[in-house]
């Protein structure tokens, strides 16, 4: 992870820029990103709220694993955890141990709440029973070998450089982001037992995730931004795929759940410093 920052500075050298690299990381942030993490990992997979037809299923958790953050099975078993346990002991980025952990060392430094590899299986058993999901929980590195490969051919180093590193950094950071500061600054919408927020700047970043008390009052709801104003890319990915009935089973809250859960008044909140 050191070494995946250290390579992307190497951007920063004149002779590797050129505005096709930078479209190339643009269009591969959002297939990685957007289309492999937020929509394909978290809203499909992790918590089901939408079912896309299977051989797109499978296209958005290959583009999932050449985000690099680990295989399916490992990111939805510790997403999982994440929800069963939210920021309490048992929550491997529990916030209540600061912005820097949640954020990133959680991964890096010892953590007695990381999943092991039997309770990996066990939060994700509806992927380790299909051999595809297997397939990837052991060869999804390949994918980004392949994919440097493929990059260097069409346009070199410069292609590297952008293609993978930093576009890796930016997808890293959009989706840390959302452990740590929609976990820490924002407004809340919805009564939950957490220290999940709505962050606009987290939601614009990260392809609508940010609107992250949304999500935690109903993690299974394909849409998080619930708000007109609350812009949600990935939603508008799901509508469009579900208007060429790619997708389907959309899962939404009724209004009488929007009105059950609805937050604690102003002065509460900003007594509870959210």
């Amino acid at each position: 992870m050191v070494a995946i920052h250290v390579f992307a500075l190497a951007a920063l050298w004149p002779a590797f820029f050129h505005w096709s690299s930078l479209a190339i990381m643009g269009v591969l942030v959002y297939l990685t990103g957007g289309v492999g993490i937020a929509l394909g990992f978290h809203r499909t997979l992790t918590h089901r709220s939408v079912r896309l037809w299977k051989p797109v299923e499978y296209l958005t958790s290959i583009c999932g694993c050449l985000a690099l953050q680990g295989s399916p099975i490992e990111w939805v078993a510790t997403h999982r955890a994440h929800h069963a346990h939210t920021d309490t002991e048992g929550d491997p980025h529990n916030a209540h141990r600061g912005f820097g952990w949640s954020h990133f060392l959680w991964m890096v430094l010892p953590n007695r709440n990381l999943l092991s590899g039997e309770m990996k299986r066990r939060y994700a058993a509806d992927l380790w029973e299909q051999p595809f999901y297997r397939f990837l929980d052991r060869y999804h590195f390949g994918f980004t070998v392949v994919l440097s490969i493929a990059l260097y051919a069409a346009g070199g180093w410069s292609f590297v450089v952008w293609g993978i590193f930093v576009r890796l950094v930016l997808v890293y950071q959009f989706t840390w982001l959302v452990n740590s500061a929609a976990h820490t600054v924002g407004y809340r919408s919805f009564r939950t037992d957490d220290r999940s927020t709505n962050c606009w700047w987290v939601a614009l970043l990260g392809w609508g995730e940010g609107w992250h008390n949304n999500h935690h009052a109903f993690p299974f709801s394909a849409r998080h931004g619930l708000r007109w104003f609350e812009f949600d890319a990935t939603w508008l990915t799901i509508a469009a795929l579900r208007a060429v009935r790619i997708a389907s089973d959309v899962k939404l809250p009724t209004p009488q759940m929007l009105q059950r859960l609805r937050a604690l008044p102003a002065a509460r909140q900003r007594a509870a410093g959210t």
